[in-house]
């Protein structure tokens, strides 16, 4: 075969649900030399990015580290790790990401107890705590904060005491929200938390920040089987993400990754976590501002929905004509604004389209090109006529 030319990737506005734009800063932290994964000098970059992660999930639990994969293989982690074959848990399903939680639990062996609404709905406390006495042999209640399918944002603190009241670990998938929304883990009393570092912090995926309290810990030592994942166990992880000194090996770290998260992590607390949590308030205030005054002029943007309760503010969808985003004519204009052409998966599968606002992406290159965008699908796709569209 012939070798292929030097990789020359074209600059794409990231406005889907994920990855989002990384900063100069950080790709340039990712290019740093390579040192080796039990290098002292790593360990100690190691040791600061987990400290900074203590920092943004706001908890104090040693075991606070970034799993090596993306976000999935931190839900996996924590899955794994605290079930066992015969339990029972209680997955709450809203969305995309419920399901896929449902799905991992039951290949630990565990029976699911699955407490359904309509996508992108959010759950009541009452809802929850109802389900919670139906089955009180469950061993742990798992749902999405901010459901990445549906823009669902989900209030935590109540459920959290339903939970807890039960003798139940609670269990957060916070995916999108690290970073961009107000997560509170310890003060919520969160058992175990996942991640992605693709979202709100900016940073390349590669990388499932984790966080498990000490209850948590204590159901883990006393498992009675082996975790089924050796790769994910973290009896044997945690032997190299805590301590002091030398570390156990166990796999070899991505080591460039890890540089680039700590870039991440430090921009978060230069510019402060609650700064960052309300301009990403503001920015989506912005969007949906942005949009509805383009709906007087363009039929693409007439009806506009905010959908129900509890939506989150770090990703608005934006919703037109399938057959205006997809025919070859609007491929470039497509791939100039990407993200706009982002399809929801499952029931909501041909509703809305995506524009999502991530991590720094307005600093990088102006909020206004969602509002562009939205004015330059109709107004250069002549003879194709949208049918409607929704904000969430």
């Amino acid at each position: 075969m012939s070798i292929p030319a030097e990789l020359d990737p074209a600059e794409r506005i990231l406005m889907g649900p994920g990855p989002s734009t990384v900063p100069s800063r950080i790709l340039r932290a990712m290019g740093s030399p390579t040192l080796g994964h039990l290098d002292p000098q790593y360990i100690g970059y190691m040791d600061e990015t987990c400290a900074m992660l203590r920092e943004v999930f706001q908890t104090k639990n040693a075991l606070t580290f970034p799993v090596s994969g993306t976000g999935m293989a931190g839900m996996e982690a924590i899955a794994s790790n605290l079930i066992e074959p015969g339990d029972e848990a209680i997955v709450c399903i809203n969305g995309v990401f419920g399901m896929r939680m449902q799905d991992i639990i039951e290949r630990c062996g565990a029976t699911v107890h699955a407490l359904s609404i309509p996508w992108g709905e959010t759950f009541t406390d009452e809802a929850v705590a109802a389900k919670i006495a139906e089955h009180p042999q469950a061993k742990l209640v798992t749902i999405v904060h901010a459901e990445t399918s549906t823009g669902a944002l989900q209030p935590l603190a109540g459920i959290s005491k339903a939970v807890h009241n039960a003798g139940m670990l609670f269990v957060v998938d916070a995916v999108t929200s690290l970073g961009g929304h107000e997560l509170k883990v310890d003060e919520w009393q969160i058992d175990a938390i996942f991640s992605g570092t693709q979202k709100c912090l900016s940073c390349p995926p590669g990388l499932s920040p984790v966080s498990f309290s000490d209850a948590a810990l204590k159901v883990m030592e006393a498992r009675k089987t082996k975790v089924q994942s050796w790769y994910l166990d973290v009896s044997m992880l945690r032997n190299y993400y805590t301590g002091s000194g030398g570390r156990a090996y166990h796999h070899t770290a991505p080591i460039n990754m890890i540089y680039a998260l700590r870039e991440a992590l430090r921009i978060v607390l230069e510019e402060g976590l609650e700064a960052r949590i309300e301009r990403h308030r503001v920015m989506h205030l912005e969007l949906r501002a942005g949009l509805k005054l383009h709906s007087s002029k363009f039929p693409a943007l007439t009806e506009l929905r905010f959908g129900p309760r509890g939506h989150r503010r770090s990703c608005g969808s934006t919703q037109v004509a399938r057959r205006l985003l997809y025919r070859d004519r609007c491929r470039p204009r497509r791939l100039r604004w990407q993200g706009l052409a982002h399809r929801v998966d499952g029931p909501l599968r041909h509703a809305p389209q995506r524009a999502d606002h991530f991590g720094r992406l307005e600093r990088l290159l102006g909020l206004n090109v969602t509002q562009l965008a939205a004015h330059d699908f109709p107004r250069r796709t002549p003879g194709h006529r949208p049918t409607g569209s929704s904000v969430r």
